[in-house]
Parts: structure tokens; C-alpha cells; sequence
């Protein structure tokens, strides 16, 4: 597919002036837990069962070959055996399959990052849930509200149609209610069972990409208000502060990356474009954000970027001119996990903090990419 030229629009009116942090209206984030299936593969184990399930008896594996061993995956968690996805017979077995594994990682990310914040379910005051890869009614959060002991009053937002920038994205508006509300304690619950949406029998490019990228996972994050200080388990635990924000929709670019919804259930839609976007408009806009923080790339110390694999995140490091290793936790969760989608700058926020967390003062910037086009970006102080 040829990239669109994207050019800004016109503002209808005048744009008023940003505002800037109001002091004491800080977001802190107290804890990111991430859960993941038990059932762990090598990704050369599951090259040949995914070719069964999704390319005809007989049809020549070699592009399903080459692009398992080019995804830059190593290993991946399943929801399932993988022996089970040939018994999924249609859309309802696998969202069914979906739910059951979404409430039990769910409720154990959860109920890890409260822990890590030394919070109990109780004190959760919104919980927003985002997932792409299943749908229920009444959704995660409604479930996972009386099966953990969440308050009766608490405030739910269940999010389906973000994607891969809804980790990202999903810690914007936390930070969002956490301004109008600093006395508060938020929530942000990312479930994601991409295996269970691979379409069997489909031989297309996308559904073989996805068959070599994805894997499943789920991610809490435990973030409070200003006006209770950010506190959680101890002066050592505290996290990063969130001090903006920024969404970005690239206009005419719908068809890049998304669902096609049929009898068969989430039909992925993945264009090769995807890394033109990235190298000739994201690092403009990701440049001119930093800049109304006085900021620039070079003060960056903790880069948390979406996997969303080897192409584009070669496409985010040359664009923005970053050295080799500032998205090596990115490349470490995709070789470890896949792309999980919205789960993986939650992963990628917790291996940072845990493994080499940064000295007080670090700059830091979470940013993903989605259905829409979008591009989401958080910018970090620790």
C-alpha cells in the first residue's frame, strides 16, 4: 500500500494556549504488574502448528517460515495449549476461551500491582480496562469487580478499539481523571489473547504476520493523584510521575492496522506502511511535544516504545536518531513475549523500573501505536 501524504488541517479557530502542570496535580504511577499464560513456547515450536492452523493442507510454508524466524521473537506465552486451538470450531468457542483466560489474568495482574502498592481492592477508585482481542457484557471489569472486592461505587471504563496504543493511551486518561480528581486511586487494566484471534485457514500476509508477532498477556498499572502524594508501599517504590501527554490521528491512514470482523471473528488488518508513517511523521510531532517541555530526544534516559516488531522499531530508532541500546527493553520484551499489544509498554514500564530503574530526575517518554492510525505519547519524570 503507498502512504498517504498527511498534511495537518487548518484549525477551524483559534487553538488556545496549553496549559501547563498545575503543581500538585501529578499523576504518580505506584506499581505496573504484568501476568502472563502459563503456557510458554520457543517460537520455532510454533511455527509448524500455527501453519496448520492457518494455511491450507499442502500450501507451501516458506513465507510462514521466513517470517517466524525474521519477527525477532524468541519465545511466547499462549492462553492456551497449542494443541487446543484446533478444537476452537468458531468465533463463540474462541471469545469464550478468551473470557475464562481474561478473568484469571486479569484478577492476577491486578491484584499483583495493588499488592506491589500496598493497596488494597477497596481503595481502587476507577478501573479502566482495555481489550481488543474479545468482547463481553457485561465486560472484564464488571466481572472482575465482585470477584476481587472492588467497591460498589467504583468508577469502570471498559475500553475495546485502542489496540496496541491503548497501554499508552489508557495511562493518558488515568492521568486525565487523576487531574480532576488528586484524591483518587485509578486503575489501568490491559488484557490481550491475541493467539485466540488467528484466523484458521488464512493464508494472507497479515494473518501470518500475526501468527509470528503476538503473544498474550495481561498488565496492571496502580497510579494516585497529587493530593495523596503518589503514595504507595514505601520512598523506595515510588514510581515515575506522568507530566503530559499527547494523542496524534494521522488522517486517510484507517486501513493500516485494525480488524476486519466477519462469521470467523477479528480478521487482522496489517499494512506494510506502518514504518513510512513512523519515519516521515511521528518523529516530527514526538520532537515538537518534547520541545513545549523545553525538552529534546537527548534528554530522554528511559525510552518506552511498543514493540510493535523489528521494522518499526528500526523505523522509531533512526527517526529519532536514538543510540543502539535505548530501545533494547523494547527488543528484550518482543524476543521474550511478542508483541502483546496493548500489554506491552506495561511490561516494558515494569522491566525498566525493576531491572535498571532510573536515577531520580530521568526523563523518561511511553509511546505506542494503534488502530486509527494513532500514536500516543507520556512523557515521564522519575
Amino acid at each position: 500500500m503507498r502512504v498517504p501524504a498527511i498534511a495537518d488541517p487548518a484549525p477551524s479557530r483559534p487553538t488556545a494556549p496549553r496549559r501547563t502542570a498545575v503543581p500538585g496535580a501529578e499523576t504518580t504511577v505506584a506499581a505496573v504488574r504484568t501476568a502472563l499464560p502459563p503456557h510458554r513456547y520457543a517460537q520455532e515450536d510454533l511455527t509448524e502448528p500455527i501453519g496448520d492452523l492457518c494455511l491450507a493442507p499442502g500450501a507451501d510454508r516458506a513465507l510462514l517460515r521466513r517470517l517466524h524466524a525474521s519477527a525477532g521473537v524468541r519465545t511466547r506465552h499462549l492462553a492456551l495449549p497449542i494443541e487446543r486451538y484446533a478444537q476452537l470450531g468458531d468465533f463463540g468457542q474462541s471469545n469464550d476461551a478468551w473470557l475464562a483466560a481474561a478473568l484469571e489474568l486479569g484478577e492476577e495482574a491486578l491484584a499483583g500491582a495493588l499488592r506491589a502498592a500496598g493497596l488494597r481492592p477497596a481503595d481502587v477508585d476507577l478501573l479502566v480496562c482495555a481489550s481488543i482481542t474479545g468482547v463481553a457484557a457485561p465486560s472484564l471489569d464488571a466481572r472482575l469487580a465482585g470477584r476481587m472486592g472492588l467497591r460498589p461505587d467504583v468508577k469502570r471504563v471498559p475500553v475495546f478499539g485502542l489496540g496496541c496504543v491503548a497501554g499508552a493511551a489508557g495511562l493518558a486518561r488515568v492521568h486525565d481523571y487523576l487531574r480532576g480528581h488528586p484524591d483518587d486511586t485509578a486503575v489501568l487494566l490491559t488484557v490481550e489473547l491475541c493467539s485466540l484471534t488467528l484466523q484458521r485457514r488464512d493464508g494472507s500476509r497479515a494473518n501470518l504476520v500475526a501468527g509470528a508477532l503476538f503473544g498474550d498477556g495481561a498488565a496492571a498499572l496502580v497510579a494516585r493523584g497529587g493530593g495523596i502524594g503518589g503514595g504507595c508501599a514505601g520512598p523506595e517504590a515510588a514510581g515515575p510521575t506522568v507530566v503530559a501527554t499527547r494523542s496524534r490521528l494521522y488522517p486517510d491512514t484507517e486501513r493500516l492496522l485494525g480488524w476486519d470482523i466477519g462469521a470467523g471473528g477479528f480478521r487482522v488488518v496489517i499494512d506494510a506502511g506502518v514504518p513510512g508513517i513512523v519515519r516521515d511523521h511521528f518523529g516530527r510531532h514526538l520532537r515538537a511535544f518534547l520541545a513545549e517541555h523545553r525538552l529534546t530526544t537527548d534528554d530522554i534516559g528511559t525510552w518506552v516504545c511498543h514493540p510493535g516488531g523489528p521494522r518499526v522499531l528500526s523505523a522509531v530508532a533512526d527517526t529519532l536518531g536514538l543510540p543502539g541500546h535505548a530501545l533494547d527493553t523494547a527488543r528484550h520484551s518482543l524476543a521474550t513475549v511478542g508483541n502483546m499489544s496493548s500489554v506491552s509498554v506495561l511490561h516494558i514500564l515494569q522491566t525498566t523500573w525493576e531491572s535498571h530503574r532510573p536515577e531520580p530526575g530521568t526523563w523518561g517518554l511511553v509511546m505506542a501505536m494503534g488502530p486509527g492510525f494513532c500514536s500516543e505519547l507520556v512523557l515521564l519524570r522519575w
